[in-house]
């Protein structure tokens, strides 16, 4: 369940991040609550999944699943541009992801 439980942290932490840049600097109610609510609720399921988890593992996962989620939406839904050093950089980042969780067996 802890992995679930993280899984949930991380969507969440990206949900709130897209969230922010459409309420173009907390101007838009909407986009502002869902921002706020989506940042809550991300350390919510982080602590629960700390529980089980290594604190360390379950940082890196939750920051580096932000960052990659984060990085792939902007792509799709703000035609932001990923040079090709950007690409590799996250390539690593969904790497070291992959490998914490095939290497930790909590």
């Amino acid at each position: 369940m802890h992995w679930f439980y993280l899984s949930l942290a991380a969507l969440f932490e990206i949900t709130w991040v897209i969230a922010m840049k459409y309420s173009h600097g907390f101007s838009a109610m909407i986009p502002s609550a869902i921002a706020a609510i989506g940042s809550i609720l991300s350390v919510v399921f982080l602590s629960m999944a700390v529980r089980q988890l290594p604190m360390g593992t379950a940082y890196a996962l939750w920051t580096g699943t932000g960052i990659a989620g984060t990085a792939i939406a902007g792509v799709f839904l703000f035609n932001e541009r990923l040079t090709f050093p950007q690409i590799i950089c996250i390539g690593l980042i969904a790497c070291g992801i992959i490998g914490l969780k095939l290497l930790v067996r909590e």
